[in-house]
């Protein structure tokens, strides 16, 4: 099995992203099935290690494997931001490169509204926004320092929000389904 960011990168710098019918649904989908899969693998580490103690070791990846999952969370949302809501990247750097860093700003008023507006509108946004915003507080209470100063009982509390966040994923993923079609981003089976 290809490694997902090395292979998406190969995609991108070969051109066959663009070959594609819609390359900014493809990327999308693509982070956020990989968000799932990481998400999951980070949740099934403690059953298998309980299974199988000979995996034991297995645990010492979980916390990364978790931050994968909010690195490709992350992806996803920055794709649906900067390359689906409209923001114009190839302005922003241009006045940026300028001397101009309020084109930055100018381009995120320009989304804002349509950003909103959409969020209000659909459900599943607001179900991803919400799982993406549980993986945040937990990527930045992950080091070590900080389970420390939040003592382990809290720390502890906190991180059982994985399980919330992977359920908002999953309802996520199931509300952008429509009944009776294919998953997103994937053409029919014959």
């Amino acid at each position: 099995m290809p490694r997902p960011l090395a292979w998406l990168l190969h995609f991108y710098t070969s051109g066959a992203l663009a070959l594609n019918a819609d390359p900014v649904n493809y990327i999308t989908h693509f982070t956020g099935d990989w968000t799932l899969y990481t998400l999951f693998a980070s949740l099934a580490i403690t059953p298998i290690r309980r299974l199988a103690t000979s995996l034991g070791f297995l645990i010492r990846f979980r916390r990364l494997i978790g931050l994968y999952a909010f690195f490709y969370a992350t992806l996803h949302l920055a794709t649906y931001i900067f390359l689906f809501s409209g923001y114009d990247i190839t302005t922003a750097l241009t006045g940026l490169h300028a001397g101009h860093p309020s084109a930055l700003v100018t381009q995120w008023k320009l989304i804002w509204p349509g950003m909103v507006e959409d969020v209000l509108k659909r459900r599943f946004i607001q179900v991803g926004l919400f799982a993406w915003l549980l993986l945040l507080a937990l990527a930045c209470t992950s080091p070590a320092f900080i389970m420390r100063a939040m003592g382990g009982k809290n720390w502890q509390r906190l991180h059982r929000l994985v399980y919330l966040a992977a359920i908002a994923g999953v309802v996520h993923y199931w509300w952008l389904v429509k009944k009776a079609t294919t998953p997103p981003g994937r053409s029919p089976q014959s």
